[in-house]
């Protein structure tokens, strides 16, 4: 089962557990992003292609972290005037893990939360040592 969204103006085709590159969107990690722009999903009941997107169906995923690119590098030389510029630039991008594929209403499940909450309740289960 995959599907394929839009997002930054590129398309991506994703499945569960798929972990992307895309550019750079608001949230911090841990967070829980949804991708409203599907143009495409093949599950068990067969392909559904939008026109050019599909109502409803929505893509859930995990803000994991923000990146920056490799340096791009444009380097200006005009021969005879002595000139030269070089001028550098990197990319911001966020790495989303997909957790799910949801249909037409359905929410995303709060993956993200649970593992804060029984991370924090195991913190607290243990007992502080003092010296």
């Amino acid at each position: 089962m995959f599907a394929v969204i839009k997002t930054g103006g590129k398309q991506y085709r994703v499945a569960a557990n798929d972990v992307i590159t895309v550019a750079k969107l608001a949230g911090e990690p841990g967070s829980t992003v949804t991708f409203d722009q599907v143009l495409m999903v093949t599950n068990d009941n067969g392909t559904q292609v939008g026109a050019p997107l599909i109502e409803g169906a929505t893509v859930a995923g995990e803000v994991v972290e923000h990146i920056r690119g490799e340096k791009v590098i444009a380097f200006k030389k005009r021969r005879r005037q002595n000139s030269r510029r070089k001028r550098g630039h990197r990319q911001d991008y966020t790495v989303v893990r997909i957790t799910e594929l949801l249909g037409q209403g359905e929410k995303p499940k709060k993956a993200a939360a649970k593992k804060k909450t029984t991370k924090a309740a195991a913190d607290e289960a243990a007992p502080a040592v003092a010296e």
